[in-house]
């Protein structure tokens, strides 16, 4: 079993208030003379359910998310948009296909990048501005069932397929630019963060794999795996050192784990696990779209909430 100092690099500190703490920061307050602790609570609960069933790309926050594309029992050009409570349906995609990433901060500002059936689909980017569909710059290496983080300005895209890529392409706004390979390559992983604060994580090459690697904006470091190895799960996170990763195979998985930068803790389960599901949103507010346990294809939308408070530690 890991000491506080070696998931922390630290030993437990004596402090005369309480500090602005992280997510599993333990503290003895002098004070008060109490040993506290900051931890955190979620759940996922259900929430407004797509029109269409399918596996989907996601973008976009809790409340104004963004689903498009994917696979029913064929390649759809399908786009909705969320406001928090019911999706309505919007313009198409120009290129119907599955296997893509969504990119982007808001269900107005967003990318449909890569995917598959067809070579030469899978360098197609097509960018949204809250109306219409736009196509917009190549990826210099196609692929689908890649990973992405970042904005419609300023994204990236990691990892994918055929047949393992460790390829990295950072995004403009106009054109995409190789940057640092991943050191495992691989299909299939969670993406999450930011252009210059990405985290990359399980996914598949010849095993299926745990994996987790962060991104500073120029390079990748293998980090801690997850406690399950899979692929096709996703993930949500503002930065790589805050992110949440669920669902994924094989077989077809619920589990959920919160990163906080150091370790993979498992936390609350999805209430119906799949693969190939979309991810949005952070760490604190994700929502979980779509999905499938083949053959059966999810309209199912699950909205994950958590809250953090102070606990002061009782010895008796």
């Amino acid at each position: 079993m890991s000491t506080y100092k070696e998931l922390k690099g630290i030993n437990v500190q004596s402090l005369d208030s309480d500090p602005t703490a992280l997510e599993g920061d333990v503290w003895y307050n002098a004070t008060t003379s109490k040993l506290k602790m900051y931890s955190a609570v979620g759940a996922w609960a259900s929430g407004g359910n797509l029109n269409s069933a399918r596996t989907t790309t996601g973008a976009g926050t809790q409340t104004a998310a963004l689903a498009a594309g994917g696979y029913t029992s064929t390649q759809v050009a399908s786009v909705e948009s969320y406001d928090g409570s019911s999706w309505t349906e919007i313009a198409d995609v120009n290129t119907a296909r599955d296997r893509a990433i969504g990119i982007g901060a808001t269900n107005t500002a967003t990318l449909h990048a890569g995917g598959h059936p067809a070579p030469g689909v899978r360098a197609i980017v097509e960018s949204w501005d809250g109306s219409s569909w736009t196509e917009v710059g190549d990826f210099n290496t196609g692929r689908y069932w890649h990973g992405g983080s970042g904005t419609q300005t300023a994204g990236l895209v990691f990892a994918g397929t055929p047949p393992y890529v460790a390829i990295t392409e950072s995004w403009d706004g106009s054109s995409w630019t190789e940057v640092g390979d991943l050191n495992d390559g691989r299909y299939s992983v969670g993406g999450a963060g930011s252009q210059t604060s990405a985290l990359a994580t399980g996914g598949a090459s010849a095993p299926v794999v745990g994996n987790t690697e962060l991104f500073d904006g120029s390079s990748w470091t293998e980090v801690n795996n997850l406690n399950t190895a899979r692929y096709g799960a996703d993930a949500a996170g503002d930065t790589n050192t805050s992110v949440l990763a669920f669902g994924g195979t094989p077989p077809p998985k619920d589990e959920t784990e919160e990163w906080d930068g150091t370790n993979w803790a498992e936390v609350a389960d999805l209430s119906t696990s799949r693969v190939e599901l979309a991810g949005a949103g952070n760490k604190n507010t994700a929502l979980a779209i779509g999905g499938a346990a083949w053959p059966t294809v999810y309209n199912n939308v699950e909205e994950w909430s958590q809250s953090a408070t102070v606990e002061t530690i009782a010895f008796d």
